[in-house]
């Protein structure tokens, strides 16, 4: 028997001699190098047997595993792994076929090791460049089989994250493999993708824990820095980085799927961790497709719960600051509308307590304060990203903003009832603040173009509401856009600072494009700034926004012309305070003369001028001894100390407008300017804003007064304009409109149709009547006139004019011709 068996081991093929060779008797003595050269010298000499080799290879190795003989099937794969490594002739295709069952052998095992065993092999043939095409080859099942692996709930932790991290080098080595091969399946394919990035995500998820683990970076060696969250967030680098621009929405789209499936958009830490990873591993110019699977993952989630919004608007500003630093194309104000149209629908859903208008769905509890967390997130997530914009872009957001708030006009309807004036109020507060954010920081050389009448006008519009929230967000705003150099820090609070210095403001001299703004727009911003210290619901919050914005002004954008013109304002509101025609309360009288002080103050200090200097400080001194309540240092306090004896101020401690045109006026100051009080001019839109909330029907008062005039007249009656008499107005308009049209085509049509008999009667009617006329004309003007030497007294001391004909009239040389 032993003869047979010699004799036929002698017949058989050289190739299988050749690998029986390889194998010890024993396998912890591990391959036979010797016989391995021997095996490989024959397949580089004959590559047509290679795909023979890698076939009974492949059929020794299931047998020894069958067999639980785990030495050999070691010894099998470092054969392979040897030929892999050095044939890359035509024909290892057929070899690698064989490789890759072998390897998906050792992947179905139930052993950790040889699991591991094949995850290695298969790393090792990812980073072999074939130089022949495969057109058959699938990797479907490695992406399956190392997904499952990533997964792994083995019960000892070390294997685990043994089996895990063997799973996550897989998938690396299959994203290596396909990603650059066009003739490899797709690895970008949904169905590839739906179990890569979802694995690499639950691995990743585990990175805080693996933090707290190690104390320091820096005191842990490279061996324990080694742990599936780490490498799973290199594969998810290095997946990311090799994604093509059409390739970006399906590596996207399953990490949004992993984080709802899990509910990790809140506490939204991994969330905005995941997406801080996306948008530095992706090529910039790829950013503003991640920006807008987000956009469409917000819209989606419209009706979710407010904390999940509230998590995706985080991720949101964060993935948009990202972007912002490379291309952000098109989706920037794609970015503002989304954003907007949600703080919208999170306002109807505060005041409905519903996610449908019509249908109340009682799964869904709306949470208020939920909604208004949500609101706060969409707002900071506005200014976060507004920030990194240019100068030219932020105006335009602004632009775009202030277009969508809901200001009384024709353009913006405004919702009736009660719950519509509740809605109208909270956009326009959310609205506002969102401007707010945008215009935090705002810096431009020429503030005429970068905000244009077509953003100032609707801006100040909501300057004159009742509402105070509303007013004082506007005046932030305002403050905000004129404060270019960061000097409104250093006047968080008012005061009469003896010596300015002390602030270190940084004062410019006004360019040329700030006069032309100033010229164009300062009467506008003089009047809301008087009208607005006129409002009884002020508080200290709003006339410490006043006062910076005086102070901005006279900083930022003043000329000389300015500067005068900002005296008379502040004196006119002095003179609001002690007048006090809308009976202003105590305090807020008292809180006026200390606006004034603060200024005046201020403004002196600025134009070096002692004597007007000395006379603001006089009356300062006195205020200090006699009547401190008119002073910012006793009123603007938490707790205010004021005194109802500001119903009668003496002279000497009130800053005297003709004083302070003599004394501005021997400097080169306008003095004819500055002795006369200034005197808003009221718009009809400053009637239509003075409402108490922008969702009641517009009623104007129109008064015919004059205020400029010395006499008191007796008033008209006031004309109330309401709906009937704008709908009669409209209709008589156009009624007058239709007779002029039909009067203009008969005249037409007379002169094309008429015979030339009756069209010269009617023109030499019409002459003999101009004649006529001039004849009228003639006569008065040949009349002698006065004489110019004035009047004569008559008899009874009654004066009677002397006239002198015009012939006899002398006139001086220079009036002849």
């Amino acid at each position: 028997m032993y003869g047979v068996c010699g004799c036929c081991g002698a017949l058989r093929p050289r190739y299988k001699r050749l690998v029986d060779n390889i194998f010890p008797e024993d396998s912890e003595d591990g391959l036979i190098k010797s016989n391995m050269e021997k095996l490989t010298f024959y397949a580089l000499s004959a590559p047509e047997k290679l795909d023979r080799i890698g076939a009974y290879l492949s059929e020794k190795l299931s047998r020894d595993v069958a067999r639980h003989r785990y030495g050999y099937v070691c010894i099998a794969m470092e054969a392979l792994d040897q030929l892999l490594m050095a044939c890359h002739c035509q024909s290892i295709n057929l070899f690698v076929e064989s490789f890759l069952k072998m390897v998906a052998k050792l992947l179905e095992s139930e052993k950790p090791n040889l699991q591991i065993l094949g995850t290695n092999s298969f790393v090792k043939f990812a980073n072999i460049e074939e130089d022949t095409p495969s057109y058959h080859r699938s990797y479907d099942f490695f992406v399956s089989r190392f997904s499952e692996m990533c997964h792994s709930s083995h019960d000892d932790i070390e294997i685990r994250n043994k089996i895990r991290m063997a799973g996550i080098k897989g998938l690396q080595g299959v994203v290596r493999k396909t990603v650059n091969d066009e003739l490899q399946a797709n690895i970008w394919d949904p169905q590839h993708m739906d179990k890569i990035v979802p694995s690499l995500l639950y691995n990743l998820q585990h990175i805080e824990e693996a933090e707290s683990r190690s104390p320091s970076p820096l005191q842990t060696t490279e061996k324990e820095r080694e742990n599936p969250a780490e490498l799973a967030e290199r594969c998810l680098r290095e997946l990311l980085g090799r994604a093509a621009y059409g390739n970006i929405k399906n590596a996207i789209k399953p990490v949004l799927m992993h984080l709802d499936n899990h509910s990790l958009w809140e506490p939204k830490i991994f969330a905005v961790r995941c997406f801080k990873i996306i948008m530095f591993s992706i090529q910039p110019q790829h950013s503003h497709l991640v920006i807008q699977q987000l956009l469409g993952h917000l819209d989606a989630n419209s009706r979710s719960a407010a904390t999940v919004r509230a998590g995706i608007v985080e991720v949101l500003s964060e993935a948009a600051v990202i972007a912002a630093t490379g291309s952000v194309g098109p989706t920037v104000l794609e970015l503002f509308n989304t954003l907007l149209r949600h703080l919208r629908l999170s306002i109807d859903y505060e005041l409905t307590g519903s996610y449908d208008s019509a249908i109340n769905i009682g799964t869904k509890i709306i949470k208020e304060h939920e909604e208004r967390m949500f609101q706060e997130g969409i707002i900071k997530t506005i200014g976060s990203f507004a920030r990194t914009l240019p100068t030219y872009q932020r105006s335009e957001v602004m632009l775009f903003i202030m277009g969508k708030v809901p200001l009384p006009s024709l353009h913006h309807p405004m919702d009736p009832g009660k719950t519509g004036e509740n809605r109208n109020r909270l956009i326009q507060i959310m609205l506002l603040k969102s401007l707010l954010q945008v215009s935090m920081g705002f810096q431009c050389n020429n503030m005429l173009t970068a905000l244009p009448s077509s953003f100032l006008d609707p801006l100040l519009s909501p300057a004159l509401m009742e509402d105070g929230e509303i007013r004082l967000i506007v005046l932030e705003i305002l403050i905000c856009l004129i404060d270019r150099h960061l000097n409104r820090r250093k006047f968080s609070s008012i005061s009469t600072v003896p010596d300015i210095a002390v602030l270190k403001l940084k004062v410019d001299k006004c360019s040329r494009p700030d006069t032309l703004f100033m010229k164009k727009h300062s009467q506008q911003l003089y009047r809301h700034i008087y009208l607005s210290c006129n409002e009884l619901s002020n508080v200290q919050a709003h006339y410490e926004a006043i006062y910076g914005l005086l102070v901005m002004i006279s900083i930022e954008l003043a000329n000389e012309e300015v500067v005068v013109d900002l005296i008379r304002l502040v004196l006119a509101i002095q003179d609001m305070a002690i007048s006090n025609e809308d009976n202003l309360s105590a305090y807020s009288r008292c809180a006026l003369h200390a606006l004034c002080a603060a200024y005046l103050n201020l403004i002196c200090q600025l134009t070096t001028v002692p004597a007007f200097c000395q006379h603001i400080h006089e009356v300062i001194e006195m205020r200090q001894k006699d009547a401190p309540y008119l002073l910012p240092e006793d009123v603007f306090l938490e707790k205010p100390r004021w005194s109802k004896s500001v119903e009668q101020v003496e002279v000497n401690l009130l800053f005297l407008q003709s004083k302070v045109s003599e004394v501005l006026g021997g400097s080169g100051y306008n003095s004819d300017r500055l002795s006369t009080p200034y005197v808003p001019q009221l718009t009809d839109e400053d009637r239509l804003s003075k409402r108490k909330s922008i969702g009641e029907t517009i009623s104007l008062q129109v008064e015919v007064e004059s205020r400029n005039s010395p006499e008191k007249e007796e008033r008209a009656p006031a004309e109330e304009i309401t709906f009937e008499t704008l709908k009669k107005a409209i209709v008589d308009s156009v009624a007058v409109e239709e007779q002029e049209r039909e009067r203009r085509r008969q005249v037409v049509e007379k002169f094309q149709k008429a015979p030339f008999e009756e069209i010269a009667a009617h023109c030499g009617a019409r002459a003999t009547l101009l004649q006529s006329k001039l004849n009228q004309i003639f006569e008065l003007t040949i009349r002698p006139p006065p004489s110019p030497s004035g009047t004569i007294t008559a008899a009874f001391g009654q004066s009677q004019n002397h006239s002198i004909p015009v012939y006899e009239m002398k006139f001086p040389d220079l009036c002849v011709y």
